[in-house]
């Protein structure tokens, strides 16, 4: 730790860091607040530094359009908690250089991450592929689960954690930005009220002292809420949502059959490489249980056939966002395996 600390140097401003190779912008998660921080980085570093963003989420071509040096511009995204998870996800946006690319690769092999490289989509590869599953899991709580029921069948599966406690840990103000952005782009967004609701009240996770669990001082111990609870019955009403009880199977499937019909659909578009890119980042970013060997693997030892087929019937009884991608269609219908499948070209 100490060696450690040693290397760590706190500098008063821009000017400190000109003459760096590289620079990482880690600042909150929003375009009007990054901006400004890369056109001040294009400014003072000298011309042949590269410039990078921890964004998780943005356009990273509307963010290297602020600089007068795109082609040095790529995102690295490290995840959450980035001293843990292993995965960096690097995105490429239409003006990086190969030069760029290649940096940006190297560096996380350098400080011991798996990188991978991603597509300028909403949400890269990683992210998009798991918004399914984000939503999944708080429709379900409408429907009639609970957190601690939902976390407690996916660390059955193999998961170091629940999704909820993942959730609190990482901040539920920063999901709750995300859906803001996605509301405003898409007037159609399945909008989330529960998780909405908690982000109102200032329960944003461990940060707070409570999110989807209650937390004591100084423990990170999820602790059931009945006031969440409360909540979610209540809003559950007002929505008029029928309630009813789940197998664990069923909370299962909900969940990751919606992100493998997601990354399907980032395949068609050619945002991701291969299928085995995004098991790779699904293992290292989100802590999939390694030994089911990653999304698409775990689902071709369902079969893509009994994969489709469930998501034609979930789309018959809950509409769109269960619509089945083409990619998966084609598949089920050719008895082709996810591993065999063949993406667009990389765009």
């Amino acid at each position: 730790m100490d060696r450690r600390l040693a290397r760590i140097h706190p500098v008063a401003g821009y000017e400190d860091i000109k003459d760096c190779d590289v620079v990482v912008e880690a600042v909150f998660e929003r375009m009007d607040v990054k901006k400004p921080v890369f056109a001040e980085l294009d400014r003072v570093m000298n011309k042949d530094a590269f410039l990078f963003s921890n964004t998780s989420a943005l356009d990273m071509d509307d963010l290297a359009s602020v600089t007068s040096r795109p082609e040095k511009v790529a995102g690295t995204h490290f995840f959450s908690p980035a001293n843990v998870m292993k995965l960096l996800e690097v995105v490429r946006p239409k003006a990086a250089s190969p030069e760029t690319l290649m940096t940006a690769m190297a560096m996380g092999r350098r400080i011991g991450k798996i990188s991978a490289m991603a597509g300028n989509t909403d949400g890269f590869v990683a992210n998009r592929s798991r918004a399914p599953f984000n939503s999944e899991m708080v429709i379900l709580l409408e429907e009639g689960c609970l957190p601690e029921q939902v976390d407690k069948v996916m660390i059955d599966f193999g998961y170091p954690m629940g999704p909820f406690a993942v959730g609190d840990l990482a901040g539920l103000d920063i999901g709750a930005e995300g859906r803001k952005r996605r509301a405003l782009a898409n007037p159609d967004y399945r909008k989330l009220p529960i998780a909405d609701k908690l982000v109102e009240m200032g329960r944003f996770g461990q940060k707070t002292g409570a999110g989807w669990y209650r937390y004591e001082k100084g423990d990170r111990t999820p602790h059931p809420d009945p006031e969440v609870a409360a909540i979610i019955k209540q809003v559950a009403t007002e929505m008029g949502v029928p309630q009813k009880e789940f197998t664990d199977r069923e909370i299962l499937c909900r969940l990751l059959f919606s992100s493998v019909n997601e990354a399907c659909r980032i395949l068609e578009e050619g945002k991701a490489y291969r299928t085995s890119d995004v098991d790779v980042m699904w293992l290292h970013g989100f802590g999939f249980p390694r030994y089911r060997g990653g999304l698409f693997f775990w689902a071709d030892g369902i079969g893509v056939r009994e994969v489709y087929n469930q998501i034609a019937s979930w789309h018959q009884q809950y509409g769109e966002r269960w619509a089945p991608s083409k990619l998966l269609r084609d598949l089920a219908e050719s008895g082709t395996s996810f591993r065999d499948a063949k993406p667009a070209p990389f765009a």
